[in-house]
C-alpha cells in the first residue's frame, strides 16, 4: 500500500527537480557566503572608523592631555558612543558611561581586549555588556603603554542597518535563480523528450504494436541516437515482416503448386491408365488401335516427364538463388546452339542478332529461358517468324509475328499452370509452367521480364550490366 501511494515522477520531472535542487543549493551556498562576506566587510568598515577614533584618543593621551577633556573634545563617530580605558591588569580605569555603576570586573577576558593585546586591535560584534545589559559593537586598540582604549557603539537600529548586508543582492540572486529554473524546466523537457518517446517506443514494441519512423525527436545528439534506434528497429522489423511475407508466399505457392500438380497429373495419368487397361483387357484389339493406344501412352508419359522436370526446376528456383550454381557462360554461343536445335523442329524462321557477350549464371536456367520462349512461340503464336535481338547492355527482345493474345490474358501469362486455351495447350503437350520458369530464371539472374502485343507476342527482359560484358 505504501508503494502504491508513492508518487511516480516522470523522467522529465526527476531531471528537472534534481537540477532545480542542485541549482538552489549552489545559489543558497553562494548567497550565504556573499551575505556573510558583506557583513564582515561592513563590520571591518565600522571597526576601522572606531579604530581611527581610538587612535586619536591615544595620540592625545600621549601628548599629556587628560582623558576627561579628550572625551569631551573629540566628537564620537556614532551617537551614544561609550569610551572605556583598561589597564594592563584588566581593570577599567575610565568609563564615560555615568548611567551605570563603574565596571569592577577584569576585562582582559573580553574577546576584543584579547585580540587587541595580541595584534594591536580587535573588535566584537553584537556582544552584551555585563554592566548595563545592552548590546554593543566593541572596537579595542592597544596603546604603547599597555592601556587598551575601547569604543562601544550601542546596537541601535541605525547601527544594525549599517552592519546589515545589502538585501538587494539576495533579491537579485533570487530573480536570477527563478529565471534559471524556468529555463531549466524547458531545457530538461527538451532533453527528456527523447527519453520519453524512446520509452513509449519500447512499450509499443513490447506490445507488438506497429511502429513507424515518423517519431519526433529533438535535433540534438540524444535525439539523433533515439531516432537511429527507432529507425534501425523499424528497418529490422520491416525486413522481418518481408521475410515472413516471403515465407508465407513460398508456402502458399508450394501449396498451390502441389494442388495444381495433382490437378494436372489427373488427365495424363487417367489417359495412361485407360489405354493400359484397354490393352490389358482386350488383347483382340486390331493392331492399328493397339498402336494408337501405345502412342497415346507414350505421349502422355512424355508429357508427365516434362511436367515433372518443370516442377523440379520451379522447386529448385523457389529454394533461392543462393543454392543455384553459377559459372561464366558464353551467352551468344548458348543462344545460337538453342536456335539451331529449334530450327529443326519447325518451319518458322528464327532470326537471331546477339552481340558477343558473357554472363555469370546457371546454364540450365539460361537454356530454359530461351527454349521456353522459342517453344512457346512455335507452339502457340501461329506466326511464321521469330526474332531474337539484344544490345551490349543485356536488353533482350524475343518476338513473333503471330496473332498475340487477348489483353486480359497478358497479366497472367507468367502465372503457374495458366493457359490461354487449356484444350489447345494440352493438345500441344504444354505443362503451363514454361513462362513461370522463364520469369523465375530471369529474376534469379538479376533481371525482369515484360510481355506485350506488338504485331504478335513480344517479350522484353534484361540482364543487369554488371552481369553482362563484351568479349
Amino acid at each position: 500500500m505504501a508503494m502504491a501511494g508513492r508518487i511516480k515522477l516522470s523522467f522529465h520531472h526527476k531531471v528537472f527537480f534534481s537540477l532545480l535542487a542542485l541549482c538552489w543549493v549552489l545559489v543558497l551556498a553562494f548567497a550565504i557566503f556573499q551575505y556573510d562576506r558583506e557583513k564582515s566587510f561592513r563590520s571591518d568598515l565600522m571597526n576601522m572608523e572606531l579604530q581611527m577614533h581610538n587612535e586619536r584618543i591615544i595620540d592625545d593621551m600621549e601628548s599629556g592631555e587628560n582623558i576627561d577633556s579628550i572625551a569631551l573634545r573629540i566628537a564620537p563617530p556614532v551617537e551614544n558612543l561609550r569610551l572605556t580605558l583598561i589597564d594592563r591588569a584588566g581593570s577599567v580605569i575610565f568609563d564615560d558611561n555615568d548611567r551605570t555603576p563603574f565596571p569592577e570586573s577584569n576585562h582582559n577576558n573580553r574577546p576584543e581586549v584579547i585580540e587587541a593585546r595580541k595584534s594591536g586591535a580587535g573588535y566584537a560584534v553584537e556582544r552584551n555588556s555585563v554592566s548595563d545589559n545592552t548590546e554593543y559593537f566593541y572596537s579595542a586598540t592597544l596603546a604603547p603603554d599597555g592601556t587598551v582604549v575601547r569604543s562601544a557603539a550601542p546596537y541601535t537600529h541605525a547601527l544594525e542597518d549599517f552592519l546589515e548586508a545589502d538585501r538587494s543582492f539576495l533579491w537579485t540572486m533570487l530573480l536570477i535563480t527563478t529565471v534559471v529554473s524556468i529555463a531549466g524546466y524547458f531545457i530538461t523537457r527538451r532533453i527528456s523528450t527523447s527519453i520519453s518517446n524512446l520509452n513509449k517506443f519500447a512499450e509499443k514494441a513490447g506490445r507488438g504494436e506497429p511502429i513507424y519512423e515518423d517519431w519526433a525527436f529533438p535535433h540534438d545528439e540524444l535525439g539523433n541516437i533515439a531516432g537511429n534506434i527507432v529507425r534501425l528497429y523499424v528497418q529490422r522489423d520491416q525486413r522481418h515482416q518481408e521475410a515472413l511475407r516471403q515465407e508465407r508466399d513460398k508456402i502458399r505457392l508450394k501449396k498451390q503448386l502441389t494442388n495444381n500438380i495433382n490437378h494436372e497429373l489427373k488427365t495424363p495419368v487417367a489417359s495412361i491408365k485407360l489405354c493400359a487397361s484397354l490393352l490389358r483387357d482386350h488383347p483382340e484389339l486390331p493392331e492399328e488401335k493397339r498402336q494408337k493406344f501405345i502412342n497415346l501412352i507414350c505421349d502422355d508419359t512424355e508429357r508427365l516427364a516434362s511436367m515433372l522436370e518443370d516442377v523440379a526446376s520451379i522447386t529448385r528456383m523457389d529454394d533461392g538463388a543462393s543454392v543455384i550454381e553459377r559459372e561464366r557462360i558464353d551467352l551468344t554461343g548458348l543462344i545460337a546452339g538453342i536456335v539451331d536445335e529449334e530450327r529443326m523442329k519447325t518451319d518458322m524462321r528464327i532470326l537471331c542478332d546477339i552481340p558477343p557477350m558473357t554472363v555469370s549464371g546457371n546454364r540450365g536456367l539460361l537454356e530454359a529461358i530461351f527454349r521456353n520462349l522459342i517453344g512457346n512461340a512455335i507452339a502457340y503464336s501461329g506466326g511464321t517468324e521469330i526474332q531474337i535481338t539484344a544490345d551490349r547492355e543485356g536488353n533482350f527482345t524475343l518476338r513473333d509475328n503471330g496473332s498475340g493474345v487477348a489483353e486480359e490474358h497478358l497479366g497472367h501469362l507468367f502465372e503457374r499452370f495458366y493457359r490461354v486455351d487449356r484444350g489447345r495447350s494440352r493438345q500441344k503437350g504444354g505443362t503451363g509452367l514454361g513462362l513461370a520458369i522463364v520469369k523465375n530464371a530471369v529474376a534469379i539472374h538479376g533481371g525482369d521480364i515484360r510481355v506485350s502485343n506488338d504485331n504478335g507476342l513480344r517479350f522484353d527482359f534484361r540482364l543487369p550490366p554488371e552481369k553482362v560484358s563484351g568479349v
